[in-house]
């Protein structure tokens, strides 16, 4: 027996001429015949190349205009700032939250867990977390270990990306931040300076490649330790100078580094709240190696600051004004 044929219907919105000569239109649709037939006759519905193109650039390009203004820019899409989106996300689903990521790839360094093995190893009571977004993963008492860091990963990057509120801006580098001084002379970051990965890599190869900006009146930051990347915006505040030098990571003690990276996630200066590995640069805190638990409970955490400084002031277009 022959696979059922399905029908497709799509409106008359875009250049689809040729497309017209192969379907029937039915109220203002054109309907066509797609076969999903694994034996040598799979059909698709016919499209025009300009078709893609337009599909994918007026989307894009919408997100960029509409996000110009946000209310939350979470700058690295690794675990903390993956597990603070989440949260705030869900909690908060009036907020327009922005993550930007100068990675292909989302995710940080939790596809893996250490030196290129895949377990992922969380303390407790950070396994909570993995319950709630629904990662299994075995009991060992104190801690608990998932089978592969990729799970965790990838079912909290789906979770955020599900999320209506929610864009992310991978391949973009954020390059710099915008700093000036709010209602009563205080130096605040007010936002982010952006551009494509590839073109913040090669601006020593080409005449100036100018950038663009995304305003909001709370920032988190989540670049991570020190790296080609790493620790970006902790960096730029000793530069810019809101903060007089790096505390610079100290060695690793698991139990000292993850009570510290949780505990110490706050707002660093105003306008901008540090989570994850980037404060163990901020701060001088210890590195804690492959445990993740640290990761999760410090995004959480920065959400909830995120909102704390949110509701504790006022916010006119994306700019705090008292």
């Amino acid at each position: 027996m022959a696979p059922p044929v399905a029908t497709y219907s799509s409106p008359i919105d875009e250049p689809i001429l040729q497309a017209k000569k192969n379907g029937a239109q039915i109220n203002n649709k054109i309907s066509y015949e797609v076969l999903e037939d694994y034996d040598g006759g799979y059909r698709f519905a016919p499209i025009e190349e300009a078709q893609v193109s337009r599909a994918m650039i007026k989307r894009y390009f919408n997100t960029m205009y509409e996000r110009a203004v946000s209310d939350v820019v979470i700058i690295g899409a690794g675990s903390a700032g993956l597990s603070c989106a989440y949260h705030l996300a869900k909690t908060r689903p009036d907020l327009k939250i922005t993550i930007i990521e100068a990675g292909v790839a989302p995710g940080g360094g939790a596809w893996l867990g250490g030196q290129l093995m895949t377990p992922m190893v969380v303390r407790k009571p950070a396994d909570r977390f993995l319950t709630e977004i629904g990662v299994p993963f075995e009991d060992e008492g104190n801690f608990v270990v998932v089978k592969h860091a990729a799970l965790f990963t990838s079912t909290v990057l789906s979770k955020v990306l599900a999320m209506p509120n929610v864009v992310l801006m991978n391949a973009t580098a954020v390059e710099d931040l915008i700093i000036r001084p709010d209602s009563k002379g205080v130096q605040r970051v007010s936002g982010v300076v952006t551009n494509w990965t590839l073109v913040a890599l090669n601006h020593d190869t080409q005449s100036c490649m100018d950038p663009n900006v995304i305003t909001a009146p709370v920032i988190v930051s989540a670049t991570g330790h020190d790296g080609p990347m790493g620790a970006f915006s902790a960096k730029r505040l000793v530069s810019a100078g809101l903060l007089k030098e790096l505390g610079n990571m100290r060695c690793l003690d698991m139990n000292r580094a993850e009570p510290a990276i949780v505990n110490g996630t706050r707002e660093v200066v105003p306008g901008m709240i540090m989570t994850g590995m980037e404060l163990s640069e901020h701060d001088g805190s210890n590195r804690m190696g492959p445990t993740f638990g640290a990761m999760m409970a410090s995004g959480i955490k920065a959400a909830k600051e995120a909102i704390r400084v949110l509701d504790s002031h006022e916010i006119v277009e994306g700019k705090i004004v008292a």
